[in-house]
C-alpha cells in the first residue's frame, strides 16, 4: 500500500513486514551552481538532512529508497559533495539501516561518495512492497509492470499561479496519472528487443513471467524545496512535443494520460486535472 505523507514530499510503502520510505531528487550540492556565478550560499544539506530525519523519526521506516538524483552535478563531483554526501548518509544510517538509491541522471560516478552498505540500484527501477519505483529519465524494466502502481521522480512538478498584477506563486505538487498498461508493455518489450506475440500482456507473461497489472503512475515532487521545478500547468498537451513538453520517456509516451493527471498540493489539497489547470 502506497501512502503519500502530506504535507511532506515523501511517501510510505507498507507491506506486512516492512515500511519503506520514498523520496526523490534531493540534489545535494546544488549550491555550487550559485557559487560559480559569484553567489555564496552556505550548504543546505544539513537542512535537507534534518527534514528527512524528522520524517524518519515520525514514521519509523525499515528502509529508505531515494528515487535518483542524490547529487546535483551530472558527471563529476564537486569538492563540497565529497564532504556533504558521505556525511549525509552516515548520519542517516543512525536512524534507518537499510538505504537504497535508484540511479538518476545526476548520479554518474556517485559510487565513491556512498558508504559501502548503501545499495545502488539501476535506473530501470526495482520493486518494494508491491510498488514499482524508478527515476524517470529512462524506461523502467518490464518487470515493474507486475505492480499496480509505479512511482517516479525526475520531473520536479510544480504549478504556477499568477494574479492580475502579475504576482507569481509557485507550489510543489504530486501528480497521479492513469496508465494504459497494454500500450506501456508493448513499448517496454520493444525497447528490450522482444518480439510481440499476441498481446503485450501475453508476451510479458511468456518472456518475463509477469502478469500485467499497472494502472497508475505517481510522480513525486522533489525533496529539495530549494530548487525550482517544471511548471506543469504551463506545458502544452502531450501531443505537443517540444521544449514545453513534460520530460521523461514514459510521460512523453502515449501510454500515460498525463493531460488528465490529478494534481495535489503537498498538504493534500486537490487542484484538479492538469488540463483544467492549463485552462485557468
Amino acid at each position: 500500500m502506497l501512502n503519500l505523507l502530506w504535507p511532506h514530499p515523501a511517501a510510505l510503502i507498507k507491506s506486512e513486514k516492512t515500511k519503506t520510505l520514498l523520496i526523490a531528487d534531493p540534489h545535494l550540492g546544488w549550491e555550487t551552481s550559485l557559487q560559480e556565478k559569484g553567489i555564496h550560499v552556505p550548504s543546505q544539506t544539513p537542512k535537507i538532512l534534518n527534514k528527512l530525519k524528522a520524517i524518519i523519526t515520525k514514521y519509523k521506516p525499515n528502509q529508505l529508497v531515494i528515487l535518483g538524483d542524490v547529487k546535483y552535478t551530472v558527471i563529476s563531483s564537486e569538492l563540497g559533495e565529497w564532504h556533504d554526501i558521505p556525511d549525509f548518509f552516515a548520519k542517516l544510517k543512525e536512524d534507518v539501516g537499510n538505504i537504497s538509491i535508484i540511479r538518476g541522471n545526476h548520479d554518474a560516478n556517485i559510487e565513491p561518495l556512498l558508504p559501502e552498505n548503501v545499495q545502488l540500484l539501476p535506473a530501470t527501477g526495482a520493486i518494494f512492497g508491491g510498488v514499482g519505483v524508478f527515476h524517470g529519465h529512462k524506461w523502467p524494466s518490464p518487470a515493474l509492470l507486475r505492480c499496480k502502481t509505479l512511482v517516479m521522480g525526475h520531473l520536479h512538478p510544480v504549478v504556477v499561479f499568477r494574479d492580475p498584477a502579475g504576482f507569481k506563486i509557485t507550489r510543489q505538487v504530486w501528480m497521479k496519472a492513469s496508465c494504459d498498461s497494454e500500450a506501456l508493455a508493448k513499448i517496454l518489450l520493444q525497447k528490450d528487443k522482444v518480439k510481440i506475440e499476441g498481446t503485450g500482456a501475453e508476451t510479458l507473461r511468456k518472456h518475463f513471467n509477469v502478469s500485467l497489472k499497472t494502472k497508475e503512475i505517481v510522480i513525486m515532487p522533489s525533496f529539495n524545496d530549494f530548487l525550482g521545478g517544471r511548471p506543469v500547468n504551463e506545458t502544452g498537451p502531450r501531443k505537443e512535443i517540444g521544449k514545453e513538453a513534460l520530460i521523461g520517456p514514459v510521460l512523453r509516451s502515449e501510454s500515460v494520460d498525463v493531460d488528465n493527471a490529478e494534481l495535489y498540493l503537498l498538504d493534500g489539497t486537490y487542484l484538479g486535472t492538469l488540463n483544467q489547470l492549463r485552462n485557468l
